[in-house]
Formats: C-alpha cells, sequence, structure tokens
C-alpha cells in the first residue's frame, strides 16, 4: 500500500518533530490531540522547525509556507478516520497507548496502519487490544526526528509482512534510514545504549576518577558527547525507567548504578531540571557542586568506595557485549546492529559499530577483558555465549580475516 495521507497522535515535541518530518518529505499530515489547543500548538511546533530552517538560510520563507499548506490540526481523533497510517506518539504509557489505539482501530479505515512512536513497550501488547494486530507496527524516531537519520521499525507477533514493507517504504520515502528490529525489551539501539550509559555511572560511582576524565575520554574514542551530557540531555529520569524496563527483562546484568537512582530521586534530571550531572541556566555557577559531590559520596559508600578501575573499556564493552547477545537472539542483523548504532547514538563511523569494533581489538581480547571485568566489576559483564563460540573456531576478527564479519 502506498501510504500517502499521515496522522500523527499526540502534539507534544516528539510528535511535531515527525509530523515535519512527513510534511518535509511532501506528504499531507494530520496532528491530533484531545484538545484542540494542544493540536494547534503541536502546528506551531511544526512552524517553529521550519522557522529555524529559514533562520539558517536554509529554506525561503515562501517554502515555509508551502510546507505548512500540509500540515493541519485535529482537536479529536476523528480527524485521522482517513489517513494511510497513523503514528501515535503520546506520553510512554502501556494503558494509555492500548486505549489509544483501541479508539484509532474503530476510528480510522480498515485498511490503515497503526504505529506507535514507543521506545520500550510492546508492540505485540497494543496490536492485541485491537482488531487488526496484523497492521500494527512500532515506528521509533530518534529526537530529534528532524536531524535524526535512523527508524526503527519493529513488528509485533502478529504484524503482517506487508504491513512491514509498507511501513520500511514509508521510512525510506521520508529518507530515514530504516532498520528492522525483531520485538524485544528496548528493541535494539536503547537496549545497546543503556548499558554503556549506566556503566558509565558505575565508572564515576567506584572508580574514583573525575567526571571531566570520563566525559573527555569517551569524546576523545569518537563519541559527539560524553555520556553524562547525553544523560543530561536525555533526562536522567527518562533514562533510569528504561534501565529498569531493561533490568526486568534482562536481569542483573542491567541492574541501575545506584548513583543514577540517587540522583533521580534528588532532583537531578537533566537540562530539563536545570541540574543533573552538570547545572544549567540560573544554577550554573562554575565552582564546586557540592550536591553532586555528596550524592557521588554516598553512591561510594554503597559499592565500597573506590575499588575499581577506570578503562573505558567498561563502558564500550559493555555496549559491545550486549550487541552480541541481541545478535545472538536475532533481534538484527550483524550489520543492521552496526547501522542502528551509528545511526542512532553517534557511535564513530570510522568505528564501524560495536560489533566491527569487536573485530578490530580482536574477539578473543574482548573476551579476556569481558571474564576480566567478571571478575573484578561483577556479573553484568558475563560474556555472551556467541563469543566463547567464536573465538573457538577461530573467528577471533580482523587479523583472522573473519568474526563477525569477512575481511
Amino acid at each position: 500500500m502506498y501510504i500517502y495521507t499521515v496522522g500523527v497522535l499526540g502534539a507534544g515535541t516528539m510528535g511535531a518533530q515527525i509530523a515535519e518530518v512527513v510534511s518535509y518529505a511532501g506528504l499531507p499530515v494530520v496532528v491530533a490531540d484531545r484538545q484542540e489547543a494542544l493540536a494547534v500548538q503541536g502546528v506551531a511546533g511544526v512552524r517553529r522547525i521550519y522557522q529555524a530552517r529559514v533562520d539558517k538560510g536554509k529554506m525561503t520563507p515562501e517554502q515555509l509556507e508551502e510546507k505548512m499548506l500540509l500540515v493541519t490540526a485535529s482537536p479529536n481523533l476523528e480527524g485521522l478516520k482517513g489517513v494511510d497510517l497513523v503514528i501515535e506518539a503520546v506520553p510512554e504509557d502501556l494503558a494509555l497507548k492500548r486505549q489509544v489505539f483501541q479508539e484509532l482501530d474503530r476510528i480510522c479505515a480498515r485498511s490503515a496502519i497503526l504505529a506507535t512512536n514507543t521506545s520500550a513497550l510492546s508492540i505485540s501488547a497494543l496490536g492485541a487490544g485491537t482488531t487488526r494486530p496484523g497492521n500494527v507496527i512500532g515506528l521509533h524516531f530518534f529526537n530529534p526526528a528532524y536531524a535524526m537519520p535512523l527508524v526503527e521499525v519493529i513488528p509485533g507477533l502478529a504484524t503482517d509482512a506487508h504491513t512491514v514493507e509498507d511501513v520500511v517504504g514509508f521510512a525510506e520515502g521520508l529518507r530515514k534510514t530504516p532498520v528492522v528490529v525483531n520485538e524485544c525489551a528496548g528493541f535494539l539501539v536503547n537496549r545497546l545504549l543503556s548499558p554503556y550509559l549506566n556503566e558509565a555511572v558505575w565508572c564515576l560511582q567506584d572508580s574514583g576518577v573525575s567526571l571531566n576524565e570520563i566525559e573527555q575520554d569517551m569524546v576523545s574514542f569518537g563519541m559527539p558527547v560524553g555520556p553524562f551530557a547525553l544523560l543530561d540531555s536525555v533526562g536522567l529520569d527518562i533514562a533510569l525507567e528504561v534501565a529498569r524496563i531493561l533490568h526486568r527483562s534482562y536481569g542483573p546484568r542491567m541492574a541501575p548504578a545506584p548513583l543514577l537512582e540517587a540522583m533521580v530521586k534528588a532532583g537531578r534530571m537533566g537540562v530539563k531540571a536545570g541540574q543533573g550531572f552538570y547545572r544549567y541556566g540560573s544554577a550554573e555557577t562554575g565552582g564546586v557542586d557540592h550536591g553532586l559531590e555528596d550524592l557521588m559520596q554516598q553512591a561510594r559508600q554503597h559499592s565500597g568506595g573506590f575499588r575499581r578501575q577506570w578503562t573505558r573499556a567498561r563502558p564500550l564493552l559493555a555496549m559491545v557485549n550486549e550487541a552480541v547477545i541481541a545478535l545472538q537472539e536475532g533481534v538484527a542483523s550483524a550489520r543492521d546492529i552496526d547501522l542502528a548504532v551509528v545511526a542512532g547514538t553517534g557511535f564513530p563511523n570510522e568505528k564501524g559499530g560495536p560489533l566491527h569494533l569487536a573485530d578490530q581489538l580482536g574477539i578473543d581480547e574482548v573476551l579476556r577483558q569481558l571474564d576480566s571485568f567478571t571478575e573484578r566489576v561483577g556479573i553484568r559483564f558475563w560474556p555472551a555465549p556467541m563469543l566463547r563460540r567464536l573465538v573457538d573456531a577461530g573467528f577471533t576478527g580482523q587479523l583472522a580475516g573473519r568474526g563477525f564479519f569477512p575481511y
């Protein structure tokens, strides 16, 4: 099915960004919400994104107005009854999303595809609450949607193959890079990014090195920003909720660092709160952040003080190990795992992604370091079984001519 008209349900920040991406590709889009004022605000959000393009000289005012002709507001879900695809972008609450999908199921044409922008919730559960589970799918855009090239396409257990094909084609028409991900908690990018960020917090808590040292080391590796600046941008409360979802699904290796939990409890949730690992706006003083120092000291007491050595291999191999586990579970192919991490997290392109990195380091060396971390740091570094199989078979990476990829 060719997707021509699109509805976006949920006129918040992400909804406005998705609507802008759709209209920028030349497709009509309806921005819907429960109240007219919210829907109008969503359309205004689309205009602001376009205005930023104009201000940067990337678009003329006339082109802005042409694009805005494609964007309309609807004060209720009834305005979505004629669209080919609905992209739901309401808050991350399973009960709320189930209710919304049941209403969309009643209102929309039988051929319409119902997609959710959820970053972690079950696609299968949402589909099960409708009479069209074959037409229900995950379509996860990354923030900011107008800049991030990656889109995760997540079929549920009952999603039809033609629905996947239609949505992949739609994403390509938006000039995005779609990666099809088999359904699992956290999908792909969040599942791999969360252990990287969480391990950085563990390192700050138990290694004795400064926040700036860790940030600078990861930026020197090639990351666009350090893990703590990224956590502040994402929101520590959101990062903690994702970590808890992953912990419930995957067990001890995903246990949130106590410092992360303590910071959220103290209201230090990042940029939006004025303070997280850094301070912002009126809270920015440039001096020693005694509040953060106190929280770190308490967390260090929880973990027995400075007992472990900092090395950037800790957060990086936490990501690599989870990538291997995802590969052996069939969540995505090796190529798509690396593509998704590079496109979705800013992982340095020249490193190729976590699986290419493992091949470059040597899979035998990765296994040796993970075994060492398991002994010295904890069970969360228990190596993926696939690593030992590859090493035993001589698939040790680039130098051997074969690893996760052929060379």
